[in-house]
């Protein structure tokens, strides 16, 4: 029994003794710009939302190690929207749509997001309204200031109308002058399981919940910077017409209403922009939709863009992620649009194989690459003649005119 003992007590301590050395992972290295003071000269310029690379709790552990900023953190003055009628309603809705989205049905967290909008609409740096600050570069893939007013969650997530009204009852205090003090004069903020470039450059001033809040080094973090006087007039929003009465107006309507129809011919998530490239989009077609849709939702996606292009696969597994394209993806595309109004061209092409067309110019010119010699790049073979169109049918004397369909374009 003695010797039971002994081994009990023996081989545990040898294992511990010698067994190898458990590899300690190394701490991730964060490299953030040169932190700069802004001068009160110069304007701070409003830097896009970029993110260092690290895994959730590599980004914990970096924002444990930034300290708050030593001394005072004053609550930010009461400010008091003096807009009226449709242009409050909107101002209302726009700030509700931020704090819903960014801080979820959560009273406090809307109420610190709430704060940190009407401090940036005070603040020289951005717009002058409550809509323009809170959809501030959204038109863009990577320069928007709240991911939401981007990247799709409006038309993919809605809200209960009980979370919307309070929403809404939040906003309207915030602009009849309530305050969230433990912000202070914060204009940015972020998760804390994400590390932002912008971070170094600013002070880090107080925690709500999972979310960590800055506010501008030097004079421009200061209360005099916060003086800037705000426009009363509310742009209306269409990302905003489906949720709210005040947005529901005129074109923001129609556009509202064609950006839901085109978000129907899509077979996967509303699409951004390629990463290096805000003017081309890759995209996934629903073929249910029918192919004379997808010339409506490139319009739709290129909006305003003087040079666009929309290039559309109906089969998820083929669409391609990033270009340029290889080979076998141009040859298996459905659709191409390109728009350069330098050159004053805008065309439609189908890949007539999946979708005839009659019209012979619309159909995509087949491309079939052959191999080439070792070492050389694919090449493609001389493209095939277009088949002559079938005649869909025939006028006899007397029949009126056919009238014609509709024209995709909006």
């Amino acid at each position: 029994m003695g010797a039971i003992a002994l081994g009990a007590v023996a081989l545990p301590s040898w294992l511990v003794t010698h067994a190898p050395p458990i590899p300690v992972r190394p701490r991730a290295k964060v490299r953030l710009p040169r932190p700069r003071v802004v001068p009160p000269a110069e304007v701070p310029a409003v830097e896009p939302v970029d993110f260092v690379a690290l895994d959730p709790a590599e980004a914990r552990a970096f924002n444990e190690s930034v300290p708050f900023v030593t001394g005072p953190n004053p609550p930010a003055r009461p400010f008091r929207l003096a807009a009226t009628g449709e242009d409050r309603a909107r101002a209302i809705d726009c700030l509700a749509a931020a704090q819903l989205y960014e801080a979820g049905d959560d009273t406090t967290g809307e109420r610190a997001v709430a704060q940190v909008v009407l401090n940036r609409l005070r603040h020289p740096a951005f717009p002058k309204t409550v809509c323009g600050v809170v959809f501030q570069g959204s038109e863009r893939s990577t320069g928007c200031q709240f991911t939401f007013t981007c990247d799709g969650a409006l038309a993919a997530h809605g809200w209960a109308d009980a979370a919307w009204k309070r929403a809404r009852q939040v906003a309207e205090l915030m602009l009849g002058g309530q305050v969230y003090k433990q912000v202070g004069y914060a204009t940015h903020y972020h998760t804390d399981w994400v590390v932002p470039y912008w971070q170094s450059s600013l002070d880090k001033v107080a925690a709500v919940g999972s979310h960590l809040f800055f506010r501008w080094t030097g004079w421009w973090g200061t209360p005099p910077a916060f003086r800037r006087t705000v426009s009363t007039s509310e742009p209306v929003i269409a990302a905003l017409a489906p949720y709210s009465d005040a947005h529901r107006t005129g074109a923001a309507l129609d556009e509202a209403e064609g950006a839901l129809a085109a978000a129907a011919v899509l077979g996967t998530d509303t699409p951004r922009p390629q990463p290096d490239d805000e003017n081309s989009f890759v995209v996934t077609l629903n073929a249910k939709a029918g192919p004379d849709s997808f010339a409506a939702l490139a319009q739709r996606l290129c909006g305003a863009r003087s040079y666009c292009k929309v290039l559309g696969w109906t089969d998820k597994a083929k669409t391609p992620h990033f270009l340029p394209l290889k080979p076998d993806q141009i040859a298996s595309m459905g659709f191409s649009f390109l728009r350069d109004r330098e050159r004053q061209l805008e065309k439609s092409l189908w890949n007539c194989r999946q979708f005839p067309r009659s019209n012979p110019p619309e159909c995509m010119k087949q491309q079939v690459f052959v191999p080439a010699s070792e070492g050389e790049p694919l090449k493609p073979a001389p493209a095939a003649a277009p088949e002559p169109p079938t005649l869909s049918g025939v006028r006899r004397r007397g029949e009126p005119t056919p009238v014609p369909a509709p024209s995709a374009t909006p």
